[in-house]
């Protein structure tokens, strides 16, 4: 089966093509290399010994997209790429909206071109906004809090309204929360480009001496330590669940929609404890004010994929910890 991967090249989205190939996918990748590299291309033919089709250009690109569905008879897609930064969300609200959303309409109207009708949807746990209650489950009030998950959510409408209109398509939004950690092997994890808008890699890039401290923001929420607490899901545990979705799709399922997370809240000081733990000494960290569009806690409540999917997030904070420290010691 042929899957073009949008953002194939990404963080979450290569190690979703390595775990593609495990499953006997074939994958195709798009991407323009906004926030990834060419060399986990080269990456990933080395981990998986498989050559991959890979496309550079831009999802907005319909013309590049109906040349890659004439040429590869595509089967499904999954949607990974979009711009992906809560705070830089605030800072360039134009950008997101017309990167995340006109990017989805143009992969849908040439999907609808040429009867491609299934369909996985990197979605997020920004959707829920600032949660009534937690862990959230797949029927928590939605209202995002800043521009990035606005788009997540104005496009969870698109798909909403486009099933309605067409029951053949078979769509699985999935909701993620934090995804960190890198494949066991350290030749892919998280490579953003220029400062990291994410936790995870900063904490590693502050153990491997590129940058001075890390920098928390909020000191004063209503948590455990008064810190942030989100639910950090391994991002090899979260690739399976697109391959799980995929599955799902065969069974003409509809639209679903599924939270995927371990179900466990972690405050910034607990990451910053286990990387240190995982590094084997303590690093540094400041606090500074909050960020606009940051919500005190998030984790979900992962039971309706479990039942559904028969999806389960194994590796701990530890194992977490550990990988995305091999990564970044093996980054060159």
């Amino acid at each position: 089966m042929n899957v073009l991967v949008t953002g194939g090249l990404g963080y979450i989205g290569s190690h979703t093509v390595v775990e593609l190939i495990e499953n006997g996918y074939n994958p195709i990748i798009i991407d323009n290399l906004g926030n990834s590299n060419i060399t986990i291309l080269d990456r990933l033919e080395k981990l998986t010994s498989k050559n991959i089709k890979f496309y550079k250009g831009d999802v907005r690109d319909k013309e590049l997209l109906r040349k890659i569905f004439e040429s590869e008879k595509i089967d499904s897609i999954i949607h990974f790429a979009g711009l992906k930064a809560v705070g830089e969300s605030v800072e360039i609200p134009l950008n997101y909206y017309d990167n995340n959303i006109e990017s989805t309409i143009a992969l849908l109207e040439v999907m609808n071109e040429f009867k491609v009708f299934k369909f996985v949807f990197s979605s997020s746990a920004t959707v829920y906004g600032d949660p009534e209650k937690v862990p959230i489950d797949e029927n928590a009030k939605l209202g995002a809090t800043n521009p990035y998950g606005r788009t997540k959510l104005f496009i969870e409408y698109i798909l909403k309204d486009l099933y309605e209109s067409n029951k053949d398509y078979n769509i699985a939004i999935l909701r993620y929360f934090n995804p960190v950690g890198a494949h066991k092997s350290g030749l892919i994890g998280e490579m953003p480009n220029g400062i990291p808008n994410n936790l995870v890699p900063y904490v590693s890039q502050v153990a491997n001496g590129k940058r001075e401290y890390i920098r928390v923001f909020g000191s004063d929420y209503n948590t455990i330590d008064g810190t942030g607490v989100r639910d950090y899901i391994h991002v090899v545990d979260l690739a399976k669940g697109h391959i799980l979705a995929l599955k799902k799709l065969e069974e003409k399922c509809g639209l679903v929609i599924y939270n995927l997370g371990t179900g466990k809240g972690y405050s910034v000081l607990q990451v910053i404890k286990a990387f240190s733990k995982a590094v084997g000494k303590d690093l540094p960290y400041k606090f500074v004010e909050r960020r606009k569009g940051d919500i005190a806690e998030c984790y979900s409540d992962p039971t309706k994929a479990f039942r559904e999917l028969g999806f389960k997030a194994e590796k701990t904070i530890d194992d977490m910890a550990k990988d995305q420290w091999n990564f970044e010691k093996n980054i060159k």
